[in-house]
Parts: C-alpha cells; structure tokens; sequence
C-alpha cells in the first residue's frame, strides 16, 4: 500500500510510506522500518506558523517523486495526524487530507498525533512508561501517558492540556518538554522532537496490520480534529443599532 501522511498538530510534515511486500517480506524501495514500512520521501519544517503556504508545495514535490519512481500518479489512502494542536495549524493538515482523498476517492484515515510522538520515542529506545508533550500554547502543555511494548508504543491516557506543573512524575519527551523542562517534575528527553508524518503513517498500517486491513476495527476512521480548549477566536456580540430600539437600519 502506497500512504501519503501528513500531520500540522505542531511543525508540518508530510511523507511517502510503502507497505507492499516484495518476495523477501519488506517493500522494494526507500528506507525500511523495523515493521518493514518503507518511507519513500518526507518533508518537515519546525516553522508553527506557516503551514498552510508550505504543506501544499511539499505535498506536490512527494507526489512528483511519487510518479518518477514508481509510476504511481496518487497514492492508495491519505492519513493525517488529528492532534491535539492549535487550531489553525492542525485545521491545515486535516483539510488538505480530506481534499486530496476526496480529490483522489481513496480513504482518509486520522491517527492522534501524541501516538505517533510516542511511537518515535519507543523507535528512540524508550522503555516503560513515559509522557509525550507539544505545546499548547497560553505556557501549557499537550501531552499523554504511554508506555513502550513488543508491538511499539500504546497511549495509556490522554491526550490532555495543562500546567506542566500539573504532569506526572515521569519522564518527559518532546518539544514541549523542552520548552518547560524547568517546571516539569519528571526528567526532559528529545527537547526538540516533535510529531512527524512518517510516524503517523507509520502507526496507521501497523494498526491495519494488526486488523486485518479493517480501518474501522484499526480505529482510523475518525479524521475530527482534537482540540482540547474552546478557540481564541469568538463569534462577536450583536450590534445595537445606532438609530434607536426598534429601528433597523
């Protein structure tokens, strides 16, 4: 299966993944995995402010790299990575998924971005339990309890929002442990990591794998997006008008 994954919960990313086994049992080409999941191209920028101008250009150079290597012009699904994460960036990415798929008429499926961090962490050698965090913003923290096993990581609890004051005594990995590791309790690892395409995609066709290739039974039907707080943005009140009760202008 050829997956095109992207995920804004943060930084942007997106990434080409293969699955298709060959005779030996991995994909043919691009970089394997340790689940045998080949990632054919990727991109990622750290920028949390522009993904909207820069997800789109970089989407279209993975499928042009797509098509000239091998001779695919789309993939067979899109997924996308459904935070939690700030409201515009997070809208970016679940949006040009669901177009593309909609574009393309292949699925689109959604994987909670904290599973993807924890699944990168498990990759980075984390044994146990840990806590995986992005920023939140307002000097708060996304994060979520997970624990690494045989099959790779598992989200325990969460994903929540709050103090880093307010986190368990555990140690604590990802960009938003970086940016508060002064106020959190358990010890900092990976000050810079953040969720990445790859590993999105990555936790998609494991957890179809593990289904017997049923979305619904993976749990990747659910492209909502995860906000985790009401938006900064609200509807304005109603203007009273300037003529008087009762008079419309």
């Amino acid at each position: 299966m050829l997956l095109l994954s992207l995920d804004t919960s943060a930084g942007a990313s997106a990434a080409l993944l293969d699955s298709t086994p060959t005779a030996d049992g991995v994909p043919s080409t691009g970089e394997t995995s340790p689940t045998g999941i080949a990632v054919l191209a990727d991109w990622a920028t750290t920028d949390t402010r522009h993904h909207a101008e820069q997800l789109t250009p970089a989407v279209a150079d993975l499928l042009s790299h797509l098509a000239s290597t091998t001779g695919a012009a789309r993939p067979d699904a899109v997924v996308v990575g459904t935070g939690p994460g700030p409201f515009t960036g997070l809208r970016a990415g679940i949006m040009t998924a669901r177009a593309l798929a909609f574009a393309w008429d292949v699925p689109c499926w959604g994987v909670g971005s904290l599973d993807a961090l924890a699944a990168q962490v498990a990759d980075a050698g984390a044994t146990g339990e840990f806590l995986v965090a992005t920023d939140a913003r307002r000097r708060e923290l996304y994060w979520a309890r997970a624990a690494a096993g045989t099959d790779g990581a598992v989200i325990r609890d969460g994903p929540h929002v709050g103090a880093p004051e307010t986190l368990p005594d555990l140690p604590v990995h990802g960009a938003g442990a970086g940016l508060h590791a002064e106020r959190l309790t358990g010890s900092v690892h990976h000050p810079d990591l953040l969720p990445q395409a790859s590993a999105v995609g990555a936790v998609a066709l494991a957890a179809l794998a593990r289904a017997g290739g049923d979305p619904a039974a993976a749990g990747l039907t659910d492209t909502a997006p995860r906000y985790l707080r009401d938006s900064d943005a609200k509807v304005p009140a109603a203007r009273k008008s300037a003529l008087g009760p009762g008079v419309r202008a």
